[in-house]
């Protein structure tokens, strides 16, 4: 984990957030999104306040706002299946605009939409302002199992390979005249993915013989020693003590 690795959802920058230590805010936002999944789901409030929460944050880190929903498209999938929720829940019926409507279809699907938006939110802002190696670090110093950290690092590492591969593979098929309009490529493509997997499990025993012959024994050399100070870990605290300021009030009220 010594090499530096930067991935799409990173935006360089030297805001405040972006200066925080990894594992200080890998907690804040555990303890975020445990905090908005623990509110009920009537408090209907509390959640546009967890939204100006972020907002504020989003504002700190210096993201844009457009930055921040073109990433959000990602959970068009669960949209998709909770205004699904209403029309096939089970249970009373409302009359909404016309339609008749399941009302705790209606309920689930906001909080599906409510929590899972702001979890999501909260996820590309820690994304947008920490690098994947910072993650891996802050993950290592927050004693996550070092063998699920590796993993990770590895799937990493190896997923930009076999994409720069399936790149290369690809080029040398445009130059040889292939193009794929129809069922009868299939079987070139197909040979290609086999060709793929074989170079990728290749590559993954050379890899591995190499790092045994460095003297590889299970575990990663810790290469930067990540550390924070109290006052960074107040400032991190911020968001996750507000947040639960607010769900004990969507409690008691």
């Amino acid at each position: 984990m010594g090499a530096g690795h930067a991935h799409k959802l990173y935006r360089h920058g030297h805001s405040p957030v972006h200066a925080l230590p990894p594992h200080c805010k890998l907690a804040a936002v555990f303890c975020f999104v445990l905090v908005v999944v623990s509110t009920p789901r009537e408090a209907m409030w509390a959640f546009g306040l967890y939204a100006v929460l972020l907002a504020a944050v989003a504002g700190a880190a210096r993201v844009p706002p457009g930055y921040l929903l073109k990433r959000l498209l990602i959970e068009v999938p669960f949209v998709a299946f909770a205004v699904l929720m209403p029309f096939v829940a089970a249970g009373p019926r409302v009359a909404v605009l016309g339609l008749s409507l399941s009302e705790s279809g209606l309920w689930g699907a906001w909080n599906i939409l409510a929590k899972g938006t702001l979890g999501v939110a909260a996820s590309v802002l820690l994304a947008s302002t920490t690098e994947l190696r910072e993650l891996l670090l802050g993950l290592q110093r927050l004693r996550l199992p070092p063998l699920l950290v590796q993993i990770a690092s590895f799937m990493i590492r190896y997923g930009d390979v076999i994409a720069d591969e399936m790149r290369r593979m690809r080029i040398a098929r445009l130059s040889r005249g292939f193009r794929a309009t129809g069922v009868r490529q299939w079987g070139v493509l197909a040979k290609s993915a086999g060709a793929l997997f074989i170079r990728s499990y290749e590559r993954g025993e050379r890899v591995h013989l190499a790092m045994i012959s460095r003297g590889y024994a299970g575990t990663m050399p810790v290469i930067d020693e990540v550390t924070a100070t109290r006052a960074q870990w107040t400032a991190v605290a911020a968001l996750p003590l507000a947040a639960l300021a607010v769900c004990l009030m969507g409690w008691a009220l």
